[in-house]
């Protein structure tokens, strides 16, 4: 038999012995690789009894950060969007208007900000795009749903609430990358 490159490929036609056509040793090999791993210890973890120990840069949900008087830091500049390789940030920016000024810190903003968690990879490329510290991913964990919908987080879900701020310092020193 030859191969596209003309290389000469020997095939052997080998009869099997009697011990391999009635396939005892292999029943035998798998039945005590199965009968080995009766005693070993069990890694599964009954989940919402006991939840795993996550690193401190574990990338989980996202959170759009506010500052200090509550307002919050994105300023739709779309850095994010871009930086994202998985397309999955949308963004309308929208202009400030009087008397917004204690819900915006700039004069620009995001008034549609959307991530679809099922094409976000988690990777992180968008908090480090981010030049106002706005976008985090933070400890938690993306719920399981039954409806595509439900996956797309808008600001209502995205933005932190004022009376339950998100700690995120532990994302912020250990999970960007150091300047050289």
């Amino acid at each position: 038999m030859q191969s596209l490159s003309n290389r000469k490929k020997v095939v052997s036609n080998k009869k099997m012995t009697f011990l391999e056509r009635i396939y005892l040793p292999a029943i035998f090999s798998g039945m005590w690789i199965t009968f080995k791993h009766l005693f070993r210890k069990n890694n599964t973890l009954k989940y919402p009894e006991e939840q795993r120990v996550l690193v401190p840069i574990y990338r989980g949900l996202h959170v759009l950060k506010r500052d200090e008087q509550g307002r919050e830091n994105c300023t739709a500049c779309g850095l994010c969007a871009v930086a994202c390789p998985a397309e999955a940030i949308t963004m309308v920016a929208a202009e400030r208007v009087k008397g917004e000024e204690n819900l915006y810190r700039e004069e620009k903003y995001a008034e549609m900000y959307e991530i679809d968690m099922l094409r976000c990879i988690f990777c992180g490329l968008c908090e480090e795009a981010c030049p106002k510290e706005a976008i985090f991913l933070t400890d938690r964990l993306l719920p399981a749903n039954f409806e595509r919908d439900e996956f797309i987080y808008g600001k209502d879900r995205l933005v932190e609430p004022v009376d339950q701020r998100i700690d995120i310092s532990k994302r912020q020193h250990t999970g960007k990358r150091s300047e050289l």
